[in-house]
């Protein structure tokens, strides 16, 4: 994600505000824009740092957006009619300027800062630099299959995505505008293309999202997300036209503090209840945030207003001129310091301890950049910039010099190295593979025909109707390893050993990224054959499916103890699925939950570096977890406490 400066160019004044109020800034200054964007980035930031605590943060990036479209279109509108003509290439070398500084420092910066504190981290981080220097991010991790919602191998670029769609909306927008400029009537007409581009945008990201197949692909793709550019750029054509986008009218004045109102509301309510998991906000959510920005933009560049002026103060201001630099370095370095501070995976004071050393970091390295890097090549250029640099080393002295481009040489060397060397499978991924045919048994064969008569939940047409299963011989003694079946997804994989030491002789079918459509197919094959004990966990990357969920249990009937495993993971559904286990459970005798989830409150070193699956010791407090589930509800129908033994980790 680009941020691009709110001093939008010398034609920006009279786009703005009167020059009256333009006397007590800097030229060109739209005062209020940093303020906006100070807010999408503080969205953003608190998104990535726990997305359940914002889970619609990531909606910040879409009023990034907005913002860029509006101030990239203004700039060339201004220019066109200052000029007669727009300079593409001057236009590429100012863009080019504000972008690939900070960014020639970021890349090799975090891959050799990576390779210090965890390798995992390095994983496709080739593919990735490619990405981040060519600005096809979002091409590349759509053709990789990467899933930016959930990833069990954590990108250290992957919030570079949006940079490269805006790079290339900088690279085409501005030929197509000058072609509108030339060619569209009026100011009108330029609008309603733009609009119209960014509708194809949302109607073929609302066409092409899949449920079953992740956003990933809708999110990442600049034709699929376009549509805050193009709305930006609709404003700035409006804005420009004599009209001022229609502010001049009565109505107008009688709307506008509503407007803006609902407009800011509507915003709030968004980032707040949206989600990566909920369709609407792939269908049609995005495309709401970024009318309800365009809405704002308008309303703080209109006319000096309350709302301007609380969005120029200081401090939101300070912050809306690193954004660049804060959206830049804050993924990578809250990989990196979870990765290097074990502590910061789990417990409330400490994690949110690190949540604040990251911030604190984060904001450090920006305001260093912006000081040092960012503002001095923007205004001396790259050749200023490279002669101010020579000229600093050359007459730091002999020694420094050569120290200094001894030092250039030792980290491109280094960089190569391990660029060339980086792994291309997490220890999870190994982890999981080397545990994946202990975790796997032959297929079961079908004792009886799937029950026709009844229908399948929608959106699973090859999963059958459960079958209720044929009464057993009910016990509900503590359970032995012989007696229990195990269903569940890479959760389940990766702990396999530590499930065989608490259990032995415990069956389990296990599969990454098993989701609960699935459990139901193999359960229901399985049929009576299914052991009186029965351990569920199923959906770490879907979700429970409480519609399958239920069918499950019902197959598997309410003479066996079922146990169902709660999730865990810093995404935002997380609460609401867990609740669901737990409402589902609290209407059937038989049926216990293993909360593991809970069960890491407090605890350090239960997990892999990708936050989610259990550690070799965490897999070990994952069994002990679902043996207690057990016990419980032994207890709960027997009346007979049971006692388990603490078994030594091996």
């Amino acid at each position: 994600m680009s941020v691009e400066s709110s001093q939008a160019g010398p034609g920006a004044t009279s786009a703005s505000t009167p020059s009256r109020s333009a006397e007590s800034r800097p030229a060109g200054r739209l005062p209020g824009l940093d303020g906006l964007r100070a807010i999408a980035i503080l969205a953003v930031l608190a998104f990535h740092l726990d997305p359940r605590w914002v889970p619609g943060g990531f909606l910040g990036v879409d009023v990034f957006f907005v913002i860029s479209g509006f101030l990239i279109t203004t700039l060339l509108v201004r220019e066109h009619e200052r000029n007669g003509r727009v300079d593409l290439r001057g236009f590429w070398t100012r863009r080019a300027r504000r972008l690939l500084p900070a960014l020639l420092v970021l890349v090799p910066s975090t891959i050799l800062l990576a390779r210090l504190v965890e390798t995992d981290l390095l994983v496709g981080i080739r593919r990735q630099a490619v990405g981040a220097l060519t600005f096809t991010s979002n091409w590349l991790e759509i053709g990789a299959g990467s899933d930016y919602f959930h990833s069990t191998a954590p990108q250290l670029l992957m919030n570079l995505w949006s940079l490269a769609v805006e790079e290339q909306f900088y690279l085409v927008w501005p030929v197509v505008a000058l072609v509108l400029l030339r060619l569209a009537p009026s100011s009108r007409a330029r609008a309603g293309v733009a609009v119209a581009l960014a509708l194809g945008s949302a109607v073929l990201m609302a066409s092409s999202y899949d449920p079953a197949m992740g956003a990933t692909r809708v999110y990442y793709g600049t034709d699929t997300h376009l549509m805050g550019l193009m709305l930006g750029a609709a404003l700035a054509f409006a804005w420009a036209a004599p009209h001022r986008a229609w502010t001049s009218t009565a109505t107008w004045q009688r709307v506008r503090v509503p407007a803006v109102a609902v407009a800011g509301l509507v915003l709030v309510a968004l980032v707040a209840l949206l989600d990566e998991s909920t369709p609407l906000t792939f269908r049609g959510g995005i495309l709401a945030a970024s009318l309800a920005t365009t809405v704002l933009v308008l309303g703080v560049v209109e006319r000096p207003t309350p709302l301007r002026s609380a969005l120029d103060q200081p401090v939101l201001r300070w912050i809306g001129e690193r954004s660049y630099g804060l959206y830049l370095w804050h993924w990578p370095v809250i990989l990196i310091v979870e990765a290097d501070l074990p502590w910061a995976s789990r417990g409330a004071d400490d994690y949110l301890w690190s949540r604040l050393w990251c911030v604190v970091v984060t904001a450090a390295i920006a305001d260093l950049s912006y000081r040092f890097i960012e503002t001095p090549v923007r205004s001396r250029g790259f050749r200023g910039s490279a002669a101010h640099l020579l000229h600093s080393i050359r007459y730091a002295g002999t020694r420094t010099a050569r120290a200094v481009w001894a030092g250039v040489a030792v980290l491109a060397i280094v960089l190569t190295v391990v660029l060339v060397t980086a792994p291309t499978r997490t220890s999870v991924e190994k982890l999981l593979d080397a545990n994946a045919s202990a975790a796997t048994v032959s297929a079961p064969v079908p004792t009886s025909k799937p029950n026709s008569s009844a229908s399948p939940s929608s959106g699973s047409k090859s999963t059958p109707a459960a079958k209720p299963a044929a009464p057993i011989a009910q016990s509900w003694a503590m359970p032995t390893g012989n007696e229990i079946d195990g269903y569940g997804d890479s959760m389940m994989v990766g702990s396999v050993h530590a499930l065989r030491y608490y259990f032995p002789g415990i069956r389990m079918d296990a599969r990454s990224n098993r989701q609960w459509a699935e459990g139901l197919k193999v359960i229901s094959a399985r049929g009576n054959a299914n052991r009186r004990a029965v351990v569920l966990a199923l959906g770490t990357n879907a979700g429970t499916d409480l519609d399958r969920a239920r069918q499950t249990l019902d197959a598997l009937g309410p003479d066996r103890m079922v146990v169902l495993v709660t999730l865990h993971g810093r995404i935002s559904r997380i609460a609401a699925d867990n609740a669901a286990l737990k409402e589902l459970a609290a209407g059937r005798d038989n049926v216990a939950v293993a909360d593991w989830d809970s069960a890491l409150n407090g605890t350090t070193g239960q997990l892999q570096s990708d936050g989610i699956h259990p550690s070799l010791i965490g897999a070990h407090l994952y069994a002990k977890t679902i043996r207690q589930a057990f016990a419980d509800l032994s207890t709960r129908h027997t009346g007979k406490a049971v006692t388990l033994k603490e078994l030594p980790i091996p």
